[in-house]
């Protein structure tokens, strides 16, 4: 592990004030959970964490159970994020279970399998997205939390972003008791606007001031901006 992060990863980069807003570094050996439905944004912040961190020389690894890595890198790169030179230069993993065309893996592979995989053993920070979709069927919350606690221990951070309509009422609540950092991806429309939100229901650890309520929005070849007007 880089000796250079013992405590906090930084996350942020010149193109916005998201890590001003939100704690201005994500604590190692950590949880974190970021919630919410169907278009809330839940990728959009595993993209961002990927590039800002990544910017800040951490290695990271990142699963997604929605695109292709194909997919994933035309996305982020849409927006601004162009992640395959930091490929290249082997701070950046990136994995898909629909590999990289569009063809979905036959193995079945839930959570735990993931963070046993070698692959991620040497990344500072792992974002699985949509890891609701790979929760253990017939797994007991305290089980569960045991094992992704003796995962971060080990020195580093776990990022999951979650779907709560596909987590088992009782497991979303523990993890979310046990996280370090809780995020909940809020949407509404205002004025016949769409404000989207993030709230920040849990940081411990924080190693800068955090925003309970960040207003934010995507744009073409910039990424996400915090939106100072829509949220105070």
């Amino acid at each position: 592990m880089s000796q250079n992060n013992t405590d906090n990863f930084e996350f942020g980069v010149i193109q916005d004030s998201l890590a001003q807003s939100m704690g201005t570094a994500i604590p190692n050996r950590g949880i974190m959970l970021v919630c919410g439905g169907i278009g809330t944004g839940k990728s959009i912040i595993g993209q961002r964490m990927s590039f800002g961190m990544t910017a800040n020389d951490v290695r990271v690894a990142m699963v997604t159970n929605e695109l292709t890595t194909r997919g994933w890198l035309e996305q982020v790169a849409s927006i601004g994020y162009f992640m395959d030179k930091v490929i290249d230069e082997g701070k950046f993993l990136l994995m898909s279970s629909f590999g990289v065309i569009a063809e979905e893996v036959e193995e079945e592979v839930n959570l735990l399998h993931l963070i046993d995989n070698h692959a991620l053993k040497d990344a500072e920070v792992v974002i699985i997205d949509r890891a609701s979709k790979l929760f253990p069927e017939e797994m007991t919350p305290t089980k569960l939390i045991s094992k992704l606690r003796r995962y971060v221990s080990e020195g580093r951070t776990l990022i999951l972003t979650i779907d709560p309509e596909e987590v088992e009422t009782k497991m979303l609540r523990e993890l979310r008791n046990t996280a370090e950092v809780v995020l909940d991806m809020e949407t509404a429309v205002i004025g016949g606007q769409q404000i989207r939100t993030v709230c920040v229901t849990r940081f411990l650890r924080a190693a800068g001031p955090v925003t309970e309520r960040i207003g934010w929005k995507v744009m073409p070849e910039m990424g996400f901006i915090v939106d100072i007007t829509a949220v105070a």
